[in-house]
């Protein structure tokens, strides 16, 4: 694809750094840059990916106004399959917004959110689903979820979907024959070629889609919510798990009145950790307002860590609390385990199922392994699958896959009770068309800048 222009943007975060970045794209990537340059030698005589130090100067005042490094990429071999300039500045505010702003005043504008890597999608340098699998990339809260990111960036999942795709190719080119040229061909034969080439690009799609609740929460992470009682030990297990000190611990009741957020991972699994307000009957109004906001956290949470202080007996508010949360994913925490028992676990088992059930001191470290085997238990049956899995993580991907596998169970139906097979290419297509949608064959220019305009500015 011809792209005329040339983008810059900083590919650093801002802030004060040893050093920052700042990348330029486009065909007049090198001229541009070499204008404001000065070296020993001129960036359009250069070699690709190489490094030259020089000093960006003013080019009206010709003021040197930063000492930098300089690596230059020829298209092709680069990124955006386009020529780019790197300039490595000195870190900090004032250097970055500097040389952006002589940058600017070439024939260069500010670059897009996600612009670099749209282009490189654009050039054909990588598909739509490798370049979403960049976002994640980044975003990654665990090693796990960055491994499956760097996969589909690599192409893992794009291979699988192009796979299923020309298997699909092949049927409708099949269909085609028969409709061009009907007197050759058997009904009978037709319909089971359609069958088994639909049975087996649905058998892939399956075996993708049983990934994707595993996926989705490496991706995303388990929003969790810590409730209890007031000083059941919910901000001290916060705390623990975060291996910090997140949220104020005392001995007086009702210390936390909002909600607290923090990304902790536990055995490779992301959580969203949401310590809430005690739940309980308050006519104190700030408090009244953080129980509401707790039990909204509850409503939203994929897990609930119910916390009970062992050493105290039931309360009617956890009563309550027990019953409106039954039947959903929790673990039980029976905290302060250290003292005398005095609660009554009859009746906790009532609720909950004892595999579910996590005896803990929080205060003497006491069965944190055990909580976070319980997690992993509930979530993965104790591990997750081999590093040689393609995941979909992505939510679009996984409701397109469902929506081809649909498609494809129509035309499987339709072909059983020999509906002529004009009409059964339609569904066919459409799941080609589905499946596309993925790696960005059959996207349309909407969906494209939906997807980009999530990036940050300089990738």
């Amino acid at each position: 694809m011809l792209i005329s222009d040339t983008i810059a943007a900083i590919a650093t975060a801002v802030g004060e750094a040893g050093i920052a970045v700042i990348r330029v794209s486009g065909p007049d990537a090198i001229p541009e840059v070499d204008r404001i340059f000065k070296s020993r030698i001129k960036l359009s005589d250069a070699e690709s990916h190489t490094v030259h130090y020089g000093h960006i100067i003013n080019p009206q005042t010709e003021e040197q106004v930063e000492e930098v490094l300089v690596t230059v990429m020829r298209a092709p071999r680069s990124f955006t399959m386009e020529n780019v300039v790197e300039v490595s500045v000195h870190g900090g505010v004032i250097s970055v917004t500097r040389v952006m702003g002589i940058l600017l005043q070439q024939n260069i504008r500010l670059a897009e959110p996600g612009e670099f890597t749209k282009r490189a999608f654009l050039n054909g340098r990588i598909d739509l689903s490798q370049a979403e699998a960049v976002i994640d990339l980044i975003r990654s809260k665990s090693d796990r979820a960055f491994s499956i990111a760097l996969k589909q960036v690599k192409g893992d999942l794009s291979q699988q979907i192009k796979k299923q795709r020309f298997t699909l190719i092949e049927t409708m080119a099949h269909i085609e024959v028969n409709i061009d040229y009907p007197e050759h061909d058997v009904d009978s034969l037709t319909s089971s070629f359609i069958k088994d080439k639909c049975g087996e690009v649905m058998e892939g799609i399956t075996k993708l889609l049983k990934t994707a609740e595993e996926g989705k929460i490496l991706r995303e992470g388990i929003t969790t919510a810590i409730i209890g009682r007031p000083n059941v030990g919910k901000s001290s297990l916060l705390n623990t798990l975060a291996h910090d000190n997140k949220a104020i611990v005392t001995d007086i009741p009702g210390t936390t009145r909002d909600v607290i957020e923090e990304f902790v991972t536990i055995n490779n699994i992301p959580l969203k950790l949401l310590d809430t307000a005690g739940i309980r009957e308050t006519l104190d109004i700030v408090e009244k307002i953080g129980v509401e906001r707790s039990k909204n956290a509850v409503n939203e949470a994929d897990l609930i860590l119910l916390v009970f202080d062992a050493s105290q007996p039931l309360h009617e508010d956890e009563l309550v609390l027990m019953e409106q949360i039954r039947g959903r994913q929790c673990i039980v925490i029976m905290n302060k385990i250290d003292l005398p028992s005095m609660i009554d676990m009859d009746v906790i088992k009532r609720y909950f199922n004892e595999e579910s059930i996590v005896q803990m001191s929080v205060k003497a470290q006491e069965g944190i392994d055990a909580l976070e085997d319980a997690i992993s238990q509930l979530f993965f049956s104790g591990s997750l699958e081999s590093n040689d899995m393609t995941y979909v993580s992505n939510v679009r991907h996984i409701a397109l896959l469902n929506k081809a596998k649909q498609s494809l169970q129509d035309a499987y139906d339709a072909a059983d009770q020999y509906i002529p097979i004009d009409m059964i290419q339609i569904d066919v297509r459409l799941a080609w068309e589905q499946l596309g949608e993925i790696i960005g064959d059959t996207a349309g220019d909407t969906l494209l800048d939906q997807i980009f305009s999530q990036f940050c500015l300089g990738k």
